[in-house]
């Protein structure tokens, strides 16, 4: 088979030398020139591949029998659109992978909490001695763990609009769908188009299978599927199916038995978005068998994920949080929920077609300053301008800087950005890594200084 893989990021890469392996023809096209990709094309070249780097040409789309975009890539690129119409096949990575997958396969998606969700559930199940790999958009592609899975693996993928989109077969035997906010509206253009791709998680899943939603969030509810067992999981209201709080209680309910699984309070994570996380965590560690004190003692274990809500440091009684993964408006809606107040907020980035009006309300309740970075900080001022003091600091360096002489004992110092990173990182990983190296040395600095003073 004559494969062609789009973008030559970590995905692109990964699904380029398993087609290799698995004796396809394999070209791999990339518009960024050799020297920024690293050592990959001399990998890919050892493997068989061939190259075309530095831009894409029709005539090569044109020449394949499958098409692997990678994540980053539009599913309405014209290249694309014009292989369809010759009908050549177009799958996303997770979908190929999916055609070689073995053992049960756990999806998640969502607007937010996806991430430490997909790591709590995979915990939860290595806790419990199950074999589980943890993949997809968290980091690891799917496609990398494929040829490891058995028939007693159990696989916890993480899986974006982007992945979902591009499916054909792909099914889930447990499917969550966690939320639904405006997201990524600079590439779908739509709420309808976003949350169209997202409900794909239950497409092709059976009366055998499981979809699992959150039943206080009104978007998601629309969504729920037909043909699989539907649970449910809610803070607010108790549910037939799935996992709630009763009182201060996290149980579990299905088939009218009721099971306690742990007190709230137990909850290692910060803000109720993250009970919320837990709730969904807990249904589907339940329906994969683990049973009910081996899911409260992993999640009294779990130290959270890296770049949500993470704390960093406390410096001269300021405390400083990197939530880099607050992409979105709503996830940093759900950071400054996490705290009583006295917030300097480090906000902006890439802006993804989100309004920020909705900001104003939190701000003017939670924050004292916001630092506004990158390239969205016009729009965002415009957008929360009288709801807090703004700073235009236009670097996370020099936010930081401001930040930590304007704060005072008891206040937080929080990154939640609302937006994507690429205007001036590579990812949230890094833009959140350089935040807290510029705390650390904060950190380091207060060190000197009082040992200077002899405190």
């Amino acid at each position: 088979m004559r494969v062609l893989v789009v973008g030559l990021a970590r995905t692109g890469v990964a699904t380029a030398l398993f087609c290799a392996k698995h004796n396809a023809i394999v070209t791999a096209t990339e518009a960024r020139a050799e020297g920024e990709l690293g050592d990959a094309p001399a990998k890919l070249r050892e493997a068989g591949v061939t190259l075309e780097i530095g831009g894409h040409t029709e005539k090569t789309y044109l020449a394949q029998d499958l098409i692997i975009p990678s994540p980053g890539v539009p599913a309405d690129d014209p290249f694309l659109q014009t292989a369809r119409s010759k009908g050549i096949t177009v799958w996303s990575e997770i979908e190929l992978a999916y055609r070689f997958l073995e053992g049960k396969l756990i999806g998640i998606t969502g607007s937010n909490g996806k991430t430490t969700t997909t790591t709590l559930v995979h915990h939860i199940l290595q806790s419990a001695a199950i074999p589980t790999f943890l993949a997809g958009n968290v980091g690891t592609p799917l496609i990398s763990c494929v040829e490891e899975m058995n028939s007693d693996t159990v696989t916890v993928a993480e899986l974006s609009s982007f992945q979902l989109e591009l499916i054909e077969k792909f099914r889930p035997d447990i499917g969550l769908f966690l939320n639904l906010t405006p997201d990524h509206l600079d590439r779908h253009k739509t709420m309808e188009a976003y949350a169209g791709a997202k409900a794909r998680i239950f497409e092709n899943q059976t009366e055998l299978d499981a979809a699992v939603l959150n039943a206080d969030d009104p978007p998601t509810v629309l969504y729920a599927p037909k043909k699989p067992q539907v649970f449910w999981f809610s803070r607010k209201q108790r549910v037939e199916q799935g996992a709630c709080l009763s009182g201060d209680d996290i149980i579990i309910v299905h088939h009218a038995k009721e099971e306690f699984v742990m007190k709230r309070a137990e909850i290692p994570l910060a803000g109720a978005h993250n009970v919320e996380n837990v709730l969904a965590a807990v249904t589907a560690a339940r329906l994969a068998g683990v049973d009910t004190a081996a899911i409260a003692q992993a999640v009294r274990s779990f130290a959270g994920v890296e770049h949500r809500l993470e704390f960093v440091a406390e410096i001269a009684g300021v405390r400083y949080y990197n939530d880099s993964k607050a992409t979105n408006v709503d996830a940093t809606l759900k950071a400054l929920d996490a705290f009583p107040g006295r917030i300097l907020i480090i906000l902006g980035g890439k802006d993804k077609g989100s309004a920020y009006t909705v900001l104003q309300k939190p701000l003017r309740e939670k924050a004292i300053l916001a630092l506004l970075i990158g390239a969205a900080a016009d729009k965002i001022e415009k957008q929360i301008t009288g709801s807090v003091a703004i700073e235009r600091a236009a670097t996370l360096n020099r936010a930081v800087e401001i930040a930590a002489h304007a704060a005072q004992p008891g206040d937080i110092v929080l990154l939640a950005p609302a937006c994507a990173s690429f205007d001036q990182f590579q990812n949230y990983e890094q833009r959140g890594r350089v935040f807290k190296e510029l705390v650390q040395q904060l950190d380091a600095t207060s060190t000197l200084d009082s040992s200077d003073r002899g405190e």
